[in-house]
């Protein structure tokens, strides 16, 4: 217990014999006397998606370059697994409009791979028909797929995605998530996501972690929301919002009206809670960082 009379956040709710592809333990980072991360334990398992929420400046950023062995550590100990293949997608990328460049011949410049196989990973995330389209001339929610597929190509092990949602519209931002969700089941592979949709990630995550340059708190969505620590950085109202929107998007409705658990199989005629609540205007929680 804390001094506060809390339990301490624990960052992880995953069984402990399942071995994590990434681990840091009081990871502690300082940029001269600034103290960016304070002690910070984190681990990523194959297969699950753990998300790092937090106002500007928390250090998520930071946290996701530590594990990647990006930042130098002024304490603490990171392990990762031999051989470990990470896929990464940038917070922004700067796109020169002189510069001749096609969708096909940026995902190749992440590594060896035949045309077959970039085409086969543009059609996995349904952007073939930008295979010859320029850098320069995409949208922002085709650049983010776009530079997904190139994360991917790699097959990797570990998928990093800092804020993907950047610059996409919102109603393509529902859909980016349940496609990253769709990915860590079908790729198999872990997946560390940086963002401040806090609605949408409730939905679609397995562990969040709330940082304020320590772990305020951490594990299940539905746990997190209900912390008073997660209300301490975000506020009561937003708490109160996303735990309602947990509610909403946790059972489903048989044909009958009978409420169960959001796995079961409701059938033809049966309907559940889908993912638009977030997503329609004038719904779901006001991200507060945003403004």
């Amino acid at each position: 217990m804390s001094s506060t009379g809390l339990a301490t956040p624990q960052p992880q709710a995953q069984a402990p014999d399942v071995p994590a592809l990434v681990a840091g333990r009081g990871l502690t980072v300082r940029f001269g006397a600034q103290l960016v991360l304070d002690h910070v334990d984190v681990a990523i398992r194959p297969g699950e998606i753990v998300t790092l929420v937090g106002l500007n400046g928390a250090g998520k950023s930071t946290l996701a370059r530590a594990l990647l062995g990006l930042v130098p550590l002024s304490a603490g100990t990171l392990t990762r697994r031999p051989g470990l293949r990470v896929g990464y997608l940038p917070q922004s990328l700067e796109r020169d409009p002189t510069l001749p460049l096609t969708v096909t011949r940026f995902v190749s410049l992440a590594g060896p791979a035949s045309r077959g196989a970039i085409a086969a990973q543009l059609a996995e995330l349904g952007i073939s028909d930008l295979a010859k389209t320029q850098m320069a001339a995409l949208s922002g929610g085709e650049l983010r797929r776009v530079l997904l597929a190139r994360a991917l190509l790699r097959r990797p092990q570990l998928l990093v995605l800092d804020e993907p949602m950047a610059g996409v519209d919102v109603s393509g931002q529902a859909e980016l998530y349940r496609m990253i969700a769709t990915i860590r089941k079908t790729h198999g592979c872990g997946v560390l996501l940086i963002s401040h949709d806090l609605h949408l990630v409730m939905a679609e995550t397995d562990i969040v972690i709330c940082l304020n340059h320590h772990v305020c708190c951490a594990g299940r969505p539905q746990s997190v929301v209900r912390d008073p620590r997660f209300a301490e950085v975000f506020g009561q109202d937003v708490a109160d919002a996303l735990a309602i929107y947990r509610h909403e998007h946790d059972h489903v409705h048989d044909p009958h009206g009978d409420v169960h658990p959001s796995t079961y199989d409701h059938g033809p005629t049966g309907h559940t809670h889908g993912h638009t609540h977030g997503v329609t205007a004038g719904r779901g929680p006001k991200d507060p960082t945003h403004g």
